[in-house]
């Protein structure tokens, strides 16, 4: 899909796109875009409240935020940008700034009239109340996987404003299959319990199956089903960008389930590589914006589908020395197969389901005998980072010292090296 206008009826605007997967956009053709697209949007006198992604995905914010900031200023009653954290690490005022593209404690210099705000997940004051997704409804969202009553709880600067517009790239991912679109509302700015049941949900399907899937899954599916929930108007900047810069391939406009489809299409040609053969070695290189193994694991959920049976991926990350910052339970819990989980549910269920889903999407594949105790694992994970050895083989994880990797010899060798791990996916043909 091409072109510049798009055909809004009601609540909806159908995508329009520019670029594509062969495509690199220049600075100010993004600019431009940008403001042909809002300037076709009745905004005036309303207020905006601009989604985006914290500092672990990859994304030429500082251009895309001073677009959407130059088309609103003057136009818009109020302007506010919220960070969808999910549940990661709060990001510091220093590290906005450089995320943002202003200088630190000069907000108003850059942006003068917006307002910047963390989702503080941990705070209940945060929330606003959407209701309640009732269990035969879930049911029929999950596909029978599961039967509850879910309460729908949103970050109250969303319902706040008049409009809800999401800025933000379209990746594979390994709960939803591709993210973007609805999924800065959910998990990105909402309570922990629809995260937990999202998560599980992804995690009861897997990561391997899962992940890079465009159509809508089960997860996605739900999240839709918040979303809809939400008052405010929906609207979204899609993007993919080339993979290892910050360049961009497509920016795609339009509502937030519209845009997506969009955008989730260029995002399957352009990050997802396909090999003949399945790989054994793999060093997984993890890029510095991952500042722990709770979000530098997406440089195994990337590689898994194309590890072959007892393969072994090594996350080398020598500037990790933590597994979770916000989540301590992880290493209280480890990281299992799926079928260690729900074999035993008694014993498991009171963990968020979020972190057990976190444990299966790393450990990747295997089975559990709950007779014998026995779980086999498909791959082995090694962790290449400064957390120590006891603390990886606690965590039912392998350990390597980093400073022990030599990468040409391991690239002579046949070892798979993935430099700027975590956003491209690698699946056999």
């Amino acid at each position: 899909m091409t072109g510049i206008a798009g055909t809004r009826t009601q609540n909806h605007l159908e995508a329009t796109r520019l670029g594509g997967a062969t495509t690199v956009l220049t600075d100010d053709q993004v600019r431009a875009f940008v403001g042909r697209q809002l300037a076709g949007v009745d905004l005036d006198g309303r207020s905006v409240c601009i989604l985006v992604p914290d500092g672990t995905r990859t994304c030429p914010l500082p251009l895309l935020l001073g677009a959407v900031h130059q088309a609103l200023s003057g136009r818009v009653s109020r302007m506010t940008t919220l960070i969808a954290l999910g549940t990661h690490q709060p990001m510091t005022d220093a590290a906005i700034a450089r995320h943002l593209g202003f200088k630190e404690g000069a907000l108003d210099a850059t942006y003068p009239g917006m307002t910047v705000l963390n989702h503080e997940w941990w705070r209940p004051e945060t929330f606003a109340d959407l209701g309640t997704i009732p269990a035969a409804r879930l049911a029929e969202l999950s596909e029978g996987r599961l039967s509850m009553d879910v309460r729908v709880l949103l970050n109250k600067a969303v319902v706040e404003h008049d409009v809800a517009l999401v800025v933000g790239p379209v990746l594979p991912h390994e709960v939803v299959g591709i993210s973007g679109g609805n999924k800065y509302f959910f998990p990105g700015v909402a309570g922990q319990e629809i995260i937990d049941v999202s998560h599980w949900i992804g995690a009861l399907i897997t990561s391997a199956e899962i992940i890079g899937t465009t159509t809508v899954t089960p997860v996605r599916a739900l999240i839709n089903e918040g979303a809809a929930r939400v008052p405010a108007e929906k609207l979204s900047f899609c993007v993919v960008g080339e993979a290892g810069s910050l360049a961009l391939h497509s920016i795609s406009f339009g509502d937030t389930i519209s845009a997506w489809a969009d955008a989730a299409e260029v995002c399957a040609a352009t990050h997802v590589h396909y090999l003949d053969e399945p790989v054994h070695r793999v060093i997984s290189l993890v890029p510095e914006m991952y500042e722990d193994i709770w979000t530098g694991a997406k440089g195994f959920y990337k590689l898994e589908p194309a590890v072959a049976d007892g393969g072994e991926v090594i996350l080398y990350a020598p500037h990790i020395t933590e597994i979770s910052t916000s989540h301590p339970e992880i290493n209280e819990i480890g990281y299992h197969c799926r079928d260690y989980f729900v074999k035993q549910w008694d014993r498991f269920k009171h963990i968020h389901w979020g972190t057990l889903a976190h444990s299966t999407h790393l450990r990747g594949a295997g089975t559990y005998d709950p007779e014998t105790g026995e779980e086999r694992l498909r791959v082995q994970v090694t962790l290449a980072t400064r957390i120590p050895p006891e603390v990886c083989h606690a965590a039912n994880l392998g350990y390597l010292d980093p400073d022990s990797i030599d990468l040409p010899a391991e690239i002579a060798a046949g070892s798979f090296v993935v430099p700027d791990a975590g956003e491209v996916l690698f699946r056999l043909r």
